[in-house]
């Protein structure tokens, strides 16, 4: 009987390969010797199948695959390699193997291990040789993670994407001094635009690009404009202020190669994006106005959270569970908060910050210089008991560049706030509007100031009096429902404030009672 055997040889790098007599040139000659041994028992030498510069920890090897696709054909009825390790170093990938050739009548062959798997006992020498083939591999690759970790612990670079601001010269970092004035330009602007989105487009209009580098086969690689999450990497990576950091570990130590950024600036960086790193905001919108500045009275801070409904969005300050501030409406009354202070009559403050302030246009700004703005000037704000208390810093050399040449707010308009030596502080009561969808907008609120409660209010006031009169003029609440495209209900609820008695009204219209819109349907 004719055993058809085939000799399957792989060399995991391409070292050598151009050598006159190679590694798989010898593996075959081998294989071909111990065919030729059995020639008493049928074998027959039929085909070689070789990989090149492939590792055995993979399957797709093109030799292999064809091999195995011959022997389903039942072309080859043995496979015969130098040793166990060249046909797989995977006791998975081996295992799957080993059933295949079962399924296909086929036999194993390691020469150099004396066994096949064609006995019992071959079989078991053969995965007790596999096991210790595995073995190998994880302990060499234990070693090599050592040694890089040990490596880093020293400070040395052990490789890896080279950094925007950094030459690699004889395998250590060296400064390129063009690339790394860009670096710290881009970790100042931050701290000025609060926001990565808005950064990655003013490098891309600048003409900062990603590293270009070249690799060891001479291949061009980066040098296109820098992604959002490339810049996010950059501004966190302690390779800046002079430090190899071992991320598996979550350790860093002093590095060979000299910092870019001082160890100030980048912990700067550190505290912004963590203020900042809860804001959804859309690519086309900058941050919050008051992202990092709101807290409660408790001390702790209001983060940004997006919600999610109905196809809307909307953002939110979240503090404490179950309370949620609508964001643009408190932005909204910030804003004109501060421009009220900065239209009111100034006399008692410092000459040199009143000079700044006045010089100040708020009018005229955009979203994102409003922001800038009062994340500048507003050291912080405490949301308490239905009031705003705000801290306004004192610094005018910190306000220096909001000033507008040739301006001056000509207005002096009264209003109470409170200084002392390093701040102004402004109380500002304000109301909360709660939403009345139980799945949407459960726990979020919004924020009024006194003026726009006030007018919701008459508003609402009015409503209830002409529900009242086309009542006392039909005497059906459905009618009255119907011709005003409400519910009954709707109207049950102004009821409430139309038959309110006259010295409640009173004392809410002029002012005595100061009561929220949502409050009033209960007085």
């Amino acid at each position: 009987m004719t055993v058809r055997c085939a000799i399957y040889t792989r060399k995991s790098t391409e070292h050598g390969l151009d050598m006159e007599f190679n590694s798989l040139q010898n593996q075959e000659e081998a294989c071909k010797a111990y065919i030729a041994s059995q020639s008493f028992n049928g074998w027959q030498y039929c085909k070689t199948y070789s990989d090149a510069a492939i590792s055995g920890g993979t399957m797709e090897r093109p030799a292999l695959k064809q091999m195995l696709e011959d022997i389903s054909k039942g072309l080859i009825n043995t496979v015969v390699v130098y040793k166990v390790d060249r046909l797989s170093r995977s006791i998975l990938d081996f295992h799957n193997m080993m059933k295949y050739f079962e399924k296909h009548g086929a036999n194993f062959v390691s020469i150099t291990q004396s066994f096949d798997t064609s006995t019992s006992m071959g079989k078991l020498t053969l995965n007790m040789l596999l096991s210790f083939a595995q073995f190998e591999r994880e302990v060499s690759s234990e070693r090599v993670r050592d040694k890089i970790r040990a490596s880093k612990a020293k400070g040395l670079w052990v490789g890896g994407t080279p950094r925007l601001g950094y030459d690699i010269v004889n395998k250590k970092l060296t400064i390129n001094s063009t690339e790394a004035g860009q670096v710290k330009h881009l970790f100042e602007k931050y701290l000025e635009l609060q926001s990565v989105n808005d950064l990655t487009e003013y490098a891309k209009q600048k003409g900062i690009y990603a590293k270009k580098w070249t690799t060891a086969k001479g291949r061009i690689m980066g040098g296109r404009p820098i992604a959002k999450m490339g810049m996010h990497r950059m501004l966190r990576d302690r390779i800046y202020i002079g430090q190899i950091e071992h991320k598996k570990n979550g350790t860093f130590a002093k590095g060979e190669h000299e910092p870019i950024v001082s160890n100030e600036l980048f912990n700067r960086v550190q505290v912004a994006l963590a203020d900042n790193s809860n804001n959804k905001s859309s690519s086309t919108r900058a941050p919050n106005i008051l992202t990092g500045k709101l807290f409660n009275h408790n001390g702790a801070k209001f983060i940004n959270q997006m919600t999610s409904g109905k196809g809307k969005r909307k953002i939110h300050y979240y503090a404490t569970k179950g309370f949620y501030l609508t964001a643009a409406c408190v932005d909204e009354i910030v804003v004109k908060t501060i421009t009220r202070f900065l239209d009111s009559d100034m006399s008692n403050l410092p000459i040199s910050l009143v000079t700044v302030l006045k010089q100040i246009d708020i009018t005229n700004m955009n979203f994102a210089e409003k922001r800038n703005l009062i994340q500048s000037l507003v050291e912080k704000i405490v949301y308490s008991q239905e009031q705003l208390i705000y801290i306004i810093t004192t610094d005018a050399q910190k306000l220096q560049q909001f000033v507008t040449q040739n301006y001056v707010n000509q207005n002096a308009d009264k209003m109470e706030y409170i200084i002392n030596d390093s701040n102004i502080t402004i109380t500002e009561k304000v109301f909360l509007r709660k939403y009345v969808n139980p799945t949407y907008d459960r726990g979020k609120n919004g924020v009024l100031n006194i003026t726009d409660n006030n007018h919701l209010i008459l508003k609402a006031f009015a409503t209830a009096w002409k529900y009242r009169e086309l009542y006392e003029q039909c005497g059906d609440v459905d009618t009255v429902a119907k011709k005003c495209h409400v519910s009954p209900m709707t109207v049950y609820r102004y009821f409430k404030l139309a038959y309110m008695m006259p010295d409640k009204i009173n004392a809410i219209l002029s002012g005595t009672v100061r009561i929220g819109i949502n409050d009033l349907f209960l007085y």
